[in-house]
């Protein structure tokens, strides 16, 4: 008995093991020929967002064909697909719920642009800018925690794209990559009032100009897409009175990445300039009067 003879007689009396190596084959040259296209994808694509979004949309219709085609192969029938999905759902529903929740999510995301590489969100109390998105996991360079204002922690977070479902997502770049700050300064009481607040708005008005020209234009998209009331996107402030200062409140709309460089810029622009006033402006701090000594007796 020859080889060929052989292998015909083994897939003569192993129909079962032959029809899986069969199965495993078509995969294999399946996966072969998506990782193929991923790769000329990546390199005859040069622009970036680009490159990626087309390498994620062949990785979703990539599963999407290897389960059609698994299911398919083994009912023998594409006419059995609703049937055969239908008892595999049920048979791994409990098991698997978690992984077909995330996948659903992957779509959903796709699909609906939740968000996006490169935005920045706030999903299940983890803030962060979004790196990447695949079929089961959202990738997060984390923000905050231990460290101060928005800058990066250094950890990189993977999250289940099953939370899209299961509360709210906050975006700070979607739609409108503008958010609105504060600032608080203790004027002293006794300061040229009228004078403080031409230092602290003409400051802001400079510094913030670009960003209140672009929000302007932004702001008009966001009022078309939505149902919206229209914003003051201009500096504004708000001044109340304490135990201890006359409180300036400034409002103002700034780049979600720049928060805390503009901070530092209004803080010491508007200190440098109440310096330059010879006294007429004072910063304050917490002071504490003294109304009335009491009165102590000493006996001898």
């Amino acid at each position: 008995m020859n080889f060929l003879e052989f292998i015909y007689d083994w897939i003569s009396k192993h129909p079962i093991a032959t029809s899986l190596i069969k199965y495993c084959f078509w995969i294999l040259f399946s996966i072969l020929i998506i990782q193929f296209l991923r790769r000329s994808l990546k390199r005859y694509l040069p622009e970036t967002k680009t490159r990626y979004k087309s390498q994620k949309a062949i990785e979703i219709i990539g599963y999407i064909f290897l389960i059609f085609l698994t299911i398919s192969y083994f009912t023998g029938n594409v006419k059995d697909f609703t049937l055969a999905i239908g008892l595999f759902s049920a048979g791994v529903a409990i098991t698997l719920q978690e992984l077909f929740l995330s996948i659903a999510g992957s779509i959903y995301i796709f699909l609906v642009k939740v968000y996006a590489p490169g935005d920045r969100i706030e999903i299940n109390g983890i803030k962060g800018d979004v790196i990447d998105i695949d079929s089961i996991y959202t990738t997060m360079m984390e923000i905050g925690k231990w460290v101060s204002s928005d800058n990066y922690s250094g950890r990189i977070v993977k999250l289940s794209n099953a939370f899209v479902f299961k509360g709210p997502i906050y975006n700070y770049s979607r739609d409108f990559p503008f958010i609105w700050d504060e600032i608080e300064i203790p004027i002293r009481y006794g300061s040229d009032i009228e004078l403080a607040k031409e230092i602290v708005l003409s400051t802001a008005s400079r510094i913030l100009s670009n960003y209140t020209s672009i929000s302007k234009e932004e702001w008009k998209t966001v009022v078309n897409k939505y149902y919206i009331e229209d914003a003051i996107l201009d500096p504004t402030l708000a001044i109340s009175i304490t135990d201890n200062w006359i409180k300036f409140n400034l409002r103002y709309i700034v780049d979600y990445k720049k928060r805390r460089a503009t901070h530092h810029l209004l803080h010491d622009e508007i200190n440098k300039r109440i310096n330059e006033t010879a006294g007429q402006v004072q910063l304050a701090s917490t002071t504490i009067e003294i109304v009335k000594v009491p009165e102590f007796k000493i006996e001898k």
